[in-house]
């Protein structure tokens, strides 16, 4: 027993004895005393009777000269006022005074308001404070991690597709904390930290949740928004109590995800007013800092802008390694839909490595979207499995919006859309090294999107030479370029295109340095971040007012020269750009078979 619950048992005994001696006092003096009305009472006063009279506030008790016949020596009766007793004695009856409330009556009275208050303050109190009540005040210092085990989680490595590479760094990790001997007979240690870096939607998280499920180690799982408030102090108070709950469970896993919301770069707020926000940080470079590897404390982090981070968290000592989480291949995406639609009933027309092919760009949670679209659709139309149109339907729902099927366009209107996607879909048939045109469309989806030309690549790819490039700029362009050639006047249609073309023309000059006249030279640096960054944001130009003159002429020169490639391949296939736009506002949508055919016509009138 500690000594402070000795002292404790002490002062109970104590106040348990004084309530027994209080009772003992009040149990005799009630056995010995005879409550009596007070015309009694002042009958034994004129009897001789009494010895002496005790009055109080309320009472006046009688000290008897000698017992009364049943035993009693004290009388007590409530006061009268002296008034009232003159005007009721002549009548010789009886009479007392009953007291207008009790002790207890008077308690409630006192203390009533004050438990209304107390109430009243707690309820307040419980609701800023959460399910802690009052305690919620005062553990605001105290870590929000949510503390899971093994069993918790329900998702292992078996779950997680698509990014092979960082699942084999992270198993390692996983195996170094369950066998650490094996790692260690060579002078290894176990990493420290471990960020992982990607895209929204890679599976950074859902990697997080794998290793709780493998590790079979203590799991506190938080969000780098749980430690910024607007106290000074509190942030870096509740990173000491994460770290020093994670040593009391050791050997434990700490994940932070969203760590840019924690580790932002200090000094890039401004002047002021972000002392709560470096002073967390600093808290938690102290804490990595003082990380002992054999406490068994590993720290796992997951952010998608790496850009903005701390450069003292990034170095080796806090994060040891820094694992990139990409969007997957065509391998790591036929593995993601293979773990998604397990628990989908597939037709047998379903071919997984064509949807595969068809999501270039895809990222895991993109992939699972588009799983649970395909089913939805097939569950509308009460279909018995989810067939391969269904992912056909779901791609397009994704990549181009929502069918507006209450939209209706006016005959010019039409026109104009067909003739626009046709010239995208014909100058795409015909360019080489261009993506493949699967389904032209005039229904309009979307925000803006009165039509739209679906293409999709047939592999993967990671390079791109100058004249496939200048092919993508034709294919853009090439909507424009039908208008002009057919309708003699441009829409308003082709300003996607054009905002397209003009960023693809400004890489080409600027980043890539393939423009002769600008020569080798990268007047503008490629963005690492992995989130958009807004052209405000985008780094001032380092360049003459001369250089930008030619910039624009570059750029104007290859537009042109783009347009004037597009028109010329139209007007040769004039004729099948014709017959491709009857066909298409007659259909309002041509699939593979339909463009297959006009390809072959388009192909004869270039000459290939």
């Amino acid at each position: 027993m500690s000594r402070r619950e000795a002292s404790l048992n002490s002062v109970y005994l104590v106040l348990g004895l004084l309530a027994l001696l209080a009772l003992q006092s009040w149990w005799f003096g009630a056995r010995q005393t005879e409550v009596v009305a007070y015309s009694e009472f002042e009958s034994q006063l004129a009897s001789g009777r009494v010895e002496r009279v005790v009055v109080t506030d309320q009472q006046m008790i009688a000290y008897l000269k000698s017992p009364s016949p049943n035993g009693m020596t004290r009388l007590a009766t409530n006061r009268v006022e002296a008034e009232v007793a003159t005007r009721l004695a002549p009548f010789k009856v009886p009479y007392s005074r009953e007291p207008s409330s009790g002790f207890l009556s008077q308690l409630l009275g006192w203390t009533a308001p004050a438990l209304i208050f107390v109430g009243i303050w707690y309820f307040v109190m419980r609701r800023a404070g959460g399910k802690d009540g009052l305690g919620g005040l005062l553990s605001v210092g105290k870590s929000h991690a949510k503390l899971l085990f093994e069993k918790n989680t329900g998702v292992t490595f078996a779950d997680v597709a698509g990014v092979d590479e960082a699942k084999e760094e992270l198993r390692e990790v996983v195996d170094f904390r369950k066998d650490p001997k094996r790692y260690g007979r060579l002078g290894a240690h176990i990493p420290k930290g471990v960020l992982l870096v990607g895209p929204p939607g890679t599976g950074k998280t859902l990697l997080a949740r794998a290793i709780a499920g493998e590790a079979g180690v203590t799991f506190l799982s938080t969000n780098g928004a749980e430690f910024v408030e607007m106290f000074v102090g509190v942030g870096a108070a509740r990173v000491r109590d994460l770290f020093e709950q994670a040593r009391q469970n050791a050997p434990a896993i700490i994940f932070i995800d969203e760590l840019d919301a924690l580790g932002r770069a200090r000094g890039a707020y401004g002047i002021g007013g972000h002392d709560e926000k470096e002073q967390t940080l600093n808290q938690l470079l102290a804490e990595m800092d003082g990380f002992d590897t054999s406490a068994g404390v590993i720290l796992l982090a997951a952010t998608n802008r790496p850009e903005i981070l701390d450069p003292a968290l990034l170095r080796a000592g806090r994060f040891d390694r820094q694992v990139l989480v990409d969007r997957p291949d065509r391998k790591g995406r036929l593995d993601v839909l293979a773990v998604h639609v397990r628990k989908v009933l597939l037709d047998a027309d379903v071919k997984l490595d064509e949807v595969a092919s068809m999501t270039a760009g895809f990222a895991g949670a993109d992939l699972a979207n588009l799983v649970n679209e395909a089913a939805l659709l097939a569950t509308r139309r009460g279909a018995a499995a989810v067939a391969m149109g269904d992912f056909n339907a779901a791609i397009e729902r994704i990549v181009a919006g929502l069918e507006k099927k209450t939209r209706v366009l006016r005959p010019q209107e039409r026109r104009a859309v067909a003739f626009h996607e046709m010239g995208h879909a014909l100058v795409a048939m015909a360019l080489p090294g261009t993506d493949v045109v699967r389904k032209v469309s005039i229904i309009p989806r979307g925000i803006g999107a009165l039509g739209y030309t679906i293409q999709r690549p047939t592999e993967d790819r990671f390079l791109l030479t100058r004249p496939e490039m200048l092919d993508k700029l034709a294919v853009l362009i090439a909507g424009r370029a039908a208008e002009m050639l057919v309708l003699q006047t441009p829409s308003t249609g082709a300003a996607d295109d054009l905002v397209k073309a003009t960023s693809l023309a400004r890489a080409l000059v600027l980043r890539y340095g393939m423009d002769a006249t600008l020569g080798l030279v990268a007047y503008e640096e490629e963005r690492q971040a992995l989130l958009p960054v807004e052209a405000s944001l985008a780094p001032t130009r380092q360049h003459s007012e001369e250089t930008l003159r030619e910039v624009d002429h570059a750029v104007r020169a290859a537009l042109q020269d783009a347009f004037d490639v597009a028109t010329r391949i139209l007007t040769k296939g004039r004729a099948v750009l014709d017959q491709g736009a009857e066909l298409l506002i007659a259909r309002e949508t041509l699939e593979e078979a339909d463009l297959a055919l006009l390809r072959e016509a388009l192909l004869k009138t270039q000459g290939q």
